[in-house]
């Protein structure tokens, strides 16, 4: 069977955006492949979380993973920093990638840009960090947005590297994986493209009812259409978009001919949308609150899954070894 690997940093909250961009396809995924999904914590350290917040902030996404339906029983789930094996391969990857490929990275130029004060190392080797997360466990195939492709080509190019230097076939070049044939890129409330945490547009999956209806009310609209049948511009496009998603087809084509006729009125449809994006969250939200509630049962399930890693991660890290030639360890 083959092996998928796929991460999510705990910085806060998963969103709508984050359920039908990953975790929707870790539950398809988890059927049909052996599934490795981490919650990324030493990732999250180049923005100097503190460090209550980095065991609660996993503990909260590790909820959401299974809530949304990841079974600990069908997939491995595992927090990043217990691995260990993985910081041991991030060196060995390091040691072997070049400061202008690093510099050159989209990821680290546009961080760089969002943080000046803050420009770390570890903003710098984010992509052999990530390298590492995938290559240990050998994965063949990876879930990843647009976003990080130039990280995945990172990625197969320091796994062709180690190969030639040491003229080995160790590790495989992962593919980037969609499991649907279609991505779903949810928009953001704000009338922007994309729904993301960093630009405040979120609707996230622990949200209560009353802070969704508020949160589509205030949603970007324009003035209405200028003519019968007219192109949705894409801040009303993006409300369609949410409607295609949470809504019955009869509530989509509803408004969808309100829009062409010309009659259609905004606070009517956002109304509706709230009350779909409510009844689509609540039974998610109940069971985040469940799980939260039950920290022991959560600190099991993240042991279990480390056991699991480890597994697999010790395998590949005394093939390094031996391969470059340290002494075995046990």
């Amino acid at each position: 069977m083959e092996t998928v690997v796929s991460g999510i940093r705990p910085t806060g909250n998963l969103h709508i955006g984050n359920y039908f961009g990953a975790v929707k396809s870790f539950v398809q995924m988890q059927n049909a492949y052996n599934c490795y999904f981490f919650i990324a914590d030493w990732h999250s350290l180049t923005t100097y979380p503190k460090p209550d917040d980095i065991v609660q902030n996993a503990r909260t996404i590790l909820a959401e993973y299974l809530a949304c339906g990841i079974d600990p029983e069908k997939a491995t789930i595992y927090i990043q920093s217990d691995v260990k094996e993985v910081l041991e391969l991030y060196l060995y990857l390091n040691m072997n990638a070049y400061l202008g490929e690093l510099e050159r990275t989209t990821t680290f130029k546009e961080k760089a840009r969002q943080q000046p004060d803050n420009v770390n190392a570890g903003l710098l080797t984010y992509p052999t960090l990530m390298a590492a997360d995938i290559l240990v466990h050998k994965a063949v195939k990876v879930p990843v947005g647009k976003d990080q492709e130039q990280n995945m080509e990172m990625t197969r190019k320091f796994a062709r590297r180690f190969n030639n230097i040491y003229d080995v076939e160790l590790f495989p070049e992962p593919a980037s994986f969609s499991f649907t044939s279609k991505a779903i890129k949810i928009p953001g409330l704000d009338g922007s493209g994309k729904m993301g945490k960093s630009d405040g547009n979120c609707i996230y999956l622990k949200e209560d009812a009353a802070s969704i209806r508020k949160k589509v009310m205030k949603a970007v609209t324009d003035s209405g259409p200028t003519a019968p049948n007219s192109e949705k511009p894409e801040v009303i496009q993006n409300l369609f978009t949410f409607l295609d998603i949470v809504s019955t087809k009869d509530t989509y084509d509803y408004f969808n001919g309100k829009w062409n006729d010309g009659s259609i009125r905004y606070g009517d449809l956002k109304k509706q949308l709230a009350e779909d994006i409510v009844a689509f969250n609540e039974p998610i939200r109940e069971r985040i609150e469940e799980y939260m509630g039950n920290t022991e049962l959560l600190d099991k399930i993240a042991r279990q899954g480390t056991e699991k890693a480890h597994e697999s991660a010790r395998k590949t890290i005394r093939q390094v070894r031996e391969i470059i030639g340290f002494r075995k360890h046990p």
